[in-house]
């Protein structure tokens, strides 16, 4: 096991490695930030002249050289664009002239082969101790110490569809112990247009409740289209033997379904899944998202579901605004699931402040939410804070050090909701991206 780390590390290096010395042969300087060409550039792109690097994104949040920026142009001129399109490629053009002529047969070359495979992830380290009260006044304590590597490659099939791939392995620091790569998730995404879709196993299930429902891996198929109203279906199943666990202070980390006498849950059993979102967003500022969720599987008939503990599936409905004020954000998510007897409701709310970016040296963000995690809606959410079946408030911060390299914290206090003793974390975090 701990070759694959090291091989995995040493495939990261030699790409890393490979990039910088491709930087470093890179003669241009940045195309300064304000410089009229990224306007135009986000013209073309919107009218579908320029296609950005082959993931999806165009400039981000970062300044491109003027050699990445003389590659999209050589790309775009050979679509033969018209009208305003062609217009301001010529403008384009005539500003970057002696780049382009300097490139030659390179850019040739470059629009054969570029972009068709990247490769992207982090290495990450992670620190978080949990304590819960109990009863007669004991604690239960339990430390997380450790280093996550992740290796995220996308592949270009053509200019409407690719290919991704999420590859993780885990050490615990702790108990000197460590996993074999896994791969997480691979998918096929094509996009037309405002019509958005995914096939395989991809990212988290929600996308809506700041992930307090589900934080894992789907498996099947995703739709999204609109604009300024736009929808989102899915349908497909969740792994329940390697999901739904969590920290309590009765059992520890437990399967949940098992936690209660007379559970008929089986850990193999399927999670089906079915769901359907809209979301209003008439600008930056303001989202409203409405969204039903239907799951069926027997890991539901558990005597902290229901009183007959025969009900086999749940109905989840939600609402999440989000509305912003320049800098500051205000974030809510209010979550039924109209199948269970108990712990049916999940809901926050938060105050955010600034934004992290990994490639902005010295950007950071805050929050402050208040958090209620019923188990029977908030089956398997991002725990970084608040945990399994809890309430209470949370306060976080991002900082980037360096580029590429961010800090994080959270604390959490609160209490279990199953026996109203207290419940306490701190989490920490360093990522090194590549």
């Amino acid at each position: 096991m701990k070759k694959s780390i090291v091989s995995a590390l040493t495939t990261a290096l030699v790409v890393g490695a490979a990039s910088t010395t491709f930087a470093a042969a890179n003669p241009f300087s940045d195309v300064p930030a304000g410089h009229w060409a990224y306007d135009a550039v986000t013209q073309l792109a919107a009218d579908g002249i320029v296609e950005g690097y082959g993931d999806g994104t165009y400039l981000g949040n970062r300044n491109i050289t003027r050699y990445e920026m003389a590659q999209m142009i050589a790309k775009a001129m050979a679509k033969n664009p018209s009208g305003a399109d062609k217009a301001a490629l010529d403008r384009l053009a005539a500003e970057f002239s002696e780049e382009l002529n300097n490139l030659g047969v390179r850019v040739s070359n470059l629009e054969k082969y570029a972009d068709k495979m990247t490769w992207h992830g982090e290495l990450r380290y992670t620190y978080q101790s949990n304590r819960f009260d109990r009863k007669g006044g004991k604690q239960w304590r339990n430390n997380v110490n450790e280093n996550l590597l992740r290796l995220e490659p996308v592949a270009e099939v053509n200019k409407h569809w690719k290919l991704g791939a999420r590859i993780d392995a885990a050490e615990n620091l702790e108990k000197d112990t460590s996993q074999d790569l896994k791969l997480q998730r691979a998918w096929a995404e094509g996009t037309y247009g405002s019509l958005n879709m995914k096939i395989g196993t991809f990212n988290d299930l929600t996308s809506y409740d700041r992930n307090m429902m589900f934080f894992n891996e789907m498996s099947g198929a995703e739709v999204n289209f609109g604009k300024v109203l736009r929808a989102q279906i899915r349908a497909g199943r969740l792994n329940t033997s390697d999901n739904l666990r969590y920290d309590d202070s009765v059992n520890h980390i437990a399967n949940y379904g098992t936690l209660y006498t007379g559970s008929k849950y089986k850990s193999n059993d399927p999670l089906n899944m079915q769901s359907i979102a809209l979301t209003y967003a008439p600008s930056k500022n303001f989202s409203l998202t409405g969204a039903y969720y239907h799951f069926q599987s027997d890991i539901f008939r558990n005597s902290a579901y229901s009183r007959s503990m025969n009900d086999d599936d749940a109905n989840i409905w939600e609402v999440a605004p989000t509305i912003r004020f320049g800098k500051f954000g205000i974030v809510g998510a209010y979550l039924k699931n109209e199948k269970a007897d108990y712990y049916k409701h999940s809901h926050v709310i938060e105050l955010n402040y600034g934004q992290s970016k990994k490639d902005v040296v010295g950007s950071w963000m805050a929050y402050a939410s208040y958090r209620y995690q019923g188990m029977n809606v908030s089956m398997d959410g991002a725990n970084d804070g608040a945990m399994y079946n809890t309430k209470g408030w949370e306060i976080g911060t991002q900082f980037t050090v360096m580029k590429n390299i961010q800090l994080k914290a959270i604390y959490f206090n609160g209490e279990q909701l199953h026996n109203g003793q207290d419940a306490e974390k701190l989490f920490g975090r360093c990522e090194w991206f590549f």
